[in-house]
């Protein structure tokens, strides 16, 4: 698998894909239970880790009002492209999460929705997220259950592997690398966070058919830099056939995709 796949990095041509139809179908839901993980309130400062395009930083931002103040940070320019473009009052910077640049207790609240793991370091990027929190401060971080909980997505890698082999397949899998809590709760192994829980919540990804949601999961992804054209058109046909099980009687694409929430507070 390549360094870009299993890190998550996508092409700005991706990332705007991403803004326009991963987040209303996937990743919009998660943004107020990750606020209310963080207990975010009014006048904070509060730190996105992995933005992406903002998502959570946007929703962080309403939050906190305008006495509050709120930054994002991502390694991937392309996404911060995005990001800045719809909302510049927000605080944009390029930099890993395993060595952010900002000053230790710098926030009231760091969060990190769907990226923790991408990190090369995960354990690290924990500790960076505590460095640079407050005593008393709050971490919240979410990442996707395993891929056998999530039916439409375990369909799709069950259907790469047997179009395209192992390198498009470990792609789709790699968001689902934390699915056991275990390798979580290691990861929040930091001798200066406190009150560590984990709790999972329910979530649906919805796209509007299954071409918006093939669409969306190759040229929203990295897999828009694996799988050219006449691939996609072949992994176009045979999804309509095959996954017809996932489909509304409105024709939309609904199934479920829980994730685990992480909470702790700095010592």
């Amino acid at each position: 698998m390549s360094n870009a796949s299993s890190r998550g990095q996508v092409s700005s041509s991706a990332a705007e894909v991403y803004e326009s139809f991963f987040v209303p179908s996937l990743f919009q839901q998660w943004t107020e239970r990750m606020c209310d993980a963080a207990r975010l309130a009014p006048g904070q400062r509060a730190l996105d880790v992995a933005c992406g395009t903002g998502v959570l930083a946007r929703a962080a931002a309403a939050r906190v009002g305008p006495t509050g103040h709120v930054a994002g940070i991502d390694i991937n320019e392309g996404m911060l492209a995005v990001a800045r473009s719809t909302s510049p009052a927000i605080e944009w910077q390029q930099c890993p999460a395993e060595q952010i640049a900002f000053e230790d207790g710098a926030f009231d609240a760091v969060l990190c929705q769907f990226g923790l793991m991408f990190f090369a370091d995960r354990a690290r990027a924990v500790r960076e997220m505590a460095r640079v929190l407050r005593r008393g401060g709050r971490l919240a971080v979410a990442v996707w259950d395993d891929l056998a909980s999530s039916p439409g997505y375990a369909a799709m890698a069950s259907l790469l592997q047997r179009l395209f082999g192992d390198t498009a397949t470990r792609a789709l899998q790699a968001p689902f690398a934390l699915g056991a809590k275990r390798g979580l709760a290691q990861c929040f192994a930091a001798p200066d966070l406190v009150d560590v829980q984990i709790a999972t919540h329910e979530g649906n990804a919805v796209f509007e058919s299954i071409d918006a949601w093939v669409y969306t999961d190759i040229k929203g992804w990295t897999l828009a830099e694996l799988i050219d054209d006449a691939q996609f058109a072949q992994l176009l046909e045979a999804a309509r056939l095959e996954f017809r099980r996932f489909v509304e009687p409105d024709g939309r694409v609904v199934f479920r995709v829980p994730a685990h929430i992480a909470s702790a507070v700095k010592r």
